[in-house]
């Protein structure tokens, strides 16, 4: 048997029973340690080979993934042998660690680049990211893993003094597979957190930098620190029993306690209250929970003494802050369903309850983050759905803070009740309109009532329920998402000719005309013809989506397709010439009734359509929502929009047509870049051009 063939096949295998493992623990974990420690003793024992090459994973659409066989593979020439103690040898020595761009889809497979410094530009009040991939040379560790390393993180500092805080402005997440495409993204503690890595896998970091709006413009530098350890490191909250926990725990709170009721109390008793809490906090600090800080000569620095050792692989990143400011209200609204049925079934609340209410408050507030404005919906019959940017009435100080965040562009109003409360659907919309239309923040106020109409009942269920809307605000914004025409009822012999009809049927029943992207296809002349029939005089707007179609090659957030597929989406938009956007659901995987339970895409569409994000508790104990890859990839794509727009204020629309084009970053549907350069060099571009 071909040596290189047996250790490649038992390294796959161990892979792959370790994946196994982490979701049915038992005897997969023996076999998965039987049969890694196989692969190292052929290893060890076989004497001089050539590494190993593990063959690629395939993306689910086709699109195209950053897997595949590459020749810039890093080999070393002097493989470790034997017992090894991470602490007494160079990290570089065991671990293979190399960077990618934010649009690269990293596989557990991916081979090993060189390892190069990180230069990023950014703006004020934007998001950056790239992402650092780490794979283990040769194993040190024991239970089936081939060690582990510790990351920690410098802040970001400039010459002036500004910085960028650890845990605050720069953050890191490990990219984990779902249905083994790289995507979602689970948060990591900081400064220092603790990886495992397994034989013959790439983990991943996504490290993502948020520059706040008020930051100081200059040149930021800091480090990433990556350092090969003992498995036994374990950090001190899993080491900890319960009893310890809460012994801690009530001390630091007893601490709290004596320090907090300062304000008005006289100097003596401030003083003795100080002393106080600082006995109690050196009583914890020189406890057995914390002796491994301590030497003879005092508590060592676990920084210097730990975490930077000169064993540890540096990674410089070096950050340019310019003093352009995204605008905090996105130029382009994008309006993102989140499904509160789904909601409710998988976290057990009952609809209208506190619970309920906390936890779309909390979905609310974490997407804005992305530039996205939130809508919650549920769907009835024949498509028609009701949507409500706040589960609130009108007149609650909530719904108030919602629709005056400048981060929300624009709100979606809910045409009857969400919660009962013994009006009728009428009553209920009357208050509502008569409430909102006198808010200074009306004009980001829209009605979806119908999805993709079909046919004239829907149609015309559609021109009636605009029409009391429009008998109560005539200038409230309706919006309707379309790919057709009546189809028992053709407004023309030509499929293309009776979509492009719909506006003259729907007017003046719809303000907002939303149409799907798989009719455009790859003509983006089509285009042009739509927005010709679009009012844009009258306040008419034209408006695009994607959901389970346009599939491969054309930009969307499917599972498996390229990352800058995904970017592409936003892009497309610019060019296009819309004014707005809509994405059905971010939450909709199919139902469960436990917040833990496996993610499941809906049966009939492409995996990934319509979920952009997971509940965190499937995979940790966070209760905070994990996003996805596409989900950054959704938020970067709106941040280059404003560079787009910026360079159009100074040179005109079409010039910032043309800097699509001549950086190859973005020509049509089926005509984009699949490597990140061109991006960094539209963003360049503009920057050098740009800046004051």
């Amino acid at each position: 048997i071909n040596l290189n063939t047996t250790i490649a096949s038992t390294t796959l295998i161990s892979s792959l029973c370790n994946h196994k493992a982490r979701s049915s623990p038992g005897n997969w974990n023996s076999i998965a340690e039987t049969l890694s420690t196989f692969a190292t003793t052929v290893m060890e024992n076989s004497g001089d080979h050539q590494e190993m090459v593990v063959p690629p994973v395939e993306g689910v659409a086709g699109g195209g993934t950053a897997y595949g066989w590459s020749d810039t593979g890093v080999n070393d020439p002097r493989p470790l042998r034997g017992a090894i103690d991470p602490t007494k040898v160079p990290s570089l020595e065991l671990l293979n660690v190399w960077c990618m761009p934010n649009t690269a889809n990293v596989g557990p497979q991916d081979m090993p680049r060189e390892l190069e410094s990180i230069s990023l530009l950014a703006a004020r009040n934007e998001r950056e990211s790239i992402q650092i991939a780490i794979s283990p040379k040769v194993s040190w560790g024991g239970s089936g893993i081939a060690g582990t390393v510790q990351v920690q993180c410098t802040d970001l500092c400039s010459p002036c003094g500004a910085r960028l805080a650890v845990g605050q402005s720069l953050t890191l997440r490990r990219v984990v597979p779902v249905l083994g495409i790289p995507d979602a993204l689970v948060p990591l503690d900081m400064p220092v957190c603790q990886l495992n890595l397994f034989p013959g896998e790439t983990t991943v970091i996504w490290v993502s930098i948020d520059v706040p709006i008020e930051q100081t413009p200059g040149q930021y530098e800091g480090e990433i620190i990556i350092s090969a350890s003992k498995a036994e490191a374990e950090s001190t909250n899993q080491s900890l029993s319960k009893l310890e926990k809460h012994q801690l725990y009530r001390e630091l709170r007893d601490c709290l306690d004596t320090v907090e009721p300062l304000e008005g109390k006289p100097l003596e008793e401030v003083v003795e209250r100080v002393k106080s809490a600082t006995s109690s906090l050196r009583r914890v600090l020189l406890s057995p929970l914390f002796s491994d800080f301590f030497s003879d000569n005092g508590p060592i620095d676990m920084m210097e003494e730990d975490a930077i050792s000169s064993l540890s692989i540096r990674l410089k990143i070096s950050l340019t802050v310019w003093d352009f400011v995204l605008p905090v209200t996105p130029s382009v609204p994008a309006v993102i369903g989140i499904s509160d049925t789904v909601i409710e079934d998988r976290f057990g609340v009952e609809h209208g309850s506190n619970e309920w209410f906390e936890l779309l408050d909390q979905h609310f507030k974490w997407l804005l983050q992305y530039r996205i404005s939130p809508y919650f919906c549920r769907w009835g019959n024949g498509m028609r759905v009701l949507t409500y940017t706040s589960p609130w009435p009108a007149d609650h100080p909530k719904s108030d803070e919602y629709f005056s965040d400048p981060r929300l562009a624009a709100y979606a109003v809910p045409n009857g009740p969400i919660v009962p409360c013994g009006d009728t659907a009428k009553d209920y919309l009357r208050r509502e309109v008569e409430i909102l239309k006198t808010k200074n923040h009306w004009r980001k106020a829209y009605f979806y009532l119908w999805d993709e109409p079909l046919n004239i009942e829907q149609y015309t269920s559609l021109r009636r329920m605009a029409s009391d809307i429009h008998a109560y605000a005539p200038d409230a914004r309706i919006l309707t998402t379309y790919y057709c025409g009546p189809s028992d009822a053709p407004l023309s012999t030509n499929n293309f000719e009776a979509f492009l009809k719909v506006p003259a049927f729907l007017r003046p029943h719809t303000q907002i005309y939303c149409t799907s992207e798989w009719v455009i296809g790859n003509r983006e002349d089509l285009a042009k013809d739509i927005i010709a029939e679009i009012q844009t005089e009258n306040g008419e707007e034209w408006w695009t989506y994607v959901c389970l179609g346009p599939g491969d090659p054309h930009p969307n957030w499917h599972l498996g397709m390229r990352g800058t597929q995904h970017r592409a989406v936003m892009w497309r938009v610019w060019k296009e010439g819309g004014t707005g956007f809509l994405y059905w659901g971010a939450n909709c995987y199919e139902k469960a009734t436990v917040p833990s339970a496996e993610i499941k895409f809906r049966r009939g569409l492409p995996p990934g359509d319509g979920v952009l994000f997971y509940p965190g508790q499937v995979f940790s104990s966070s209760q905070q929502p994990v996003a996805s890859l596409r989900l950054e990839r959704l938020l970067s794509g709106l941040q280059d929009i404003e560079y787009l727009k910026l360079y159009a204020s100074r040179y005109g629309r079409d010039e910032s047509l043309n800097l699509l084009e001549k950086t190859g970053m973005y020509l049509g549907p089926e005509r984009y870049t699949s490597e990140h350069r061109p991006i960094d060099v539209m963003r360049g571009e503009v920057y050098r051009t740009c800046q004051s």
